[in-house]
């Protein structure tokens, strides 16, 4: 079996990667949302945080880089 040329194989990881990326990128919007579910439901990003046992920051910081319109709501009121 001979191997694929290097050129392919490089087209092809390329691919893949931006696949993969992409597929990070929609996973990252679902959490948000899920952690927006959460914090209608428990009253805050620190209890949500808790339950989770996540620090308060990384909690805020994905909902709002991820969250609807990228921004998200103010989790700080």
């Amino acid at each position: 079996m001979e191997a694929k040329p290097w050129r392919e194989r490089v087209r092809q990881e390329e691919e893949l990667v931006e696949q993969l990326q992409l597929q990070v990128s929609q996973a990252a919007k679902r959490r948000a949302e899920a952690l927006l579910e959460g914090v209608a439901e428990l009253g805050s990003v620190a209890e949500v945080a808790r339950t989770l046992g996540k620090s308060w920051n990384a909690i805020d910081k994905a909902i709002r880089k991820n969250g609807p319109g990228g921004t998200g709501p103010n989790t700080t009121e």
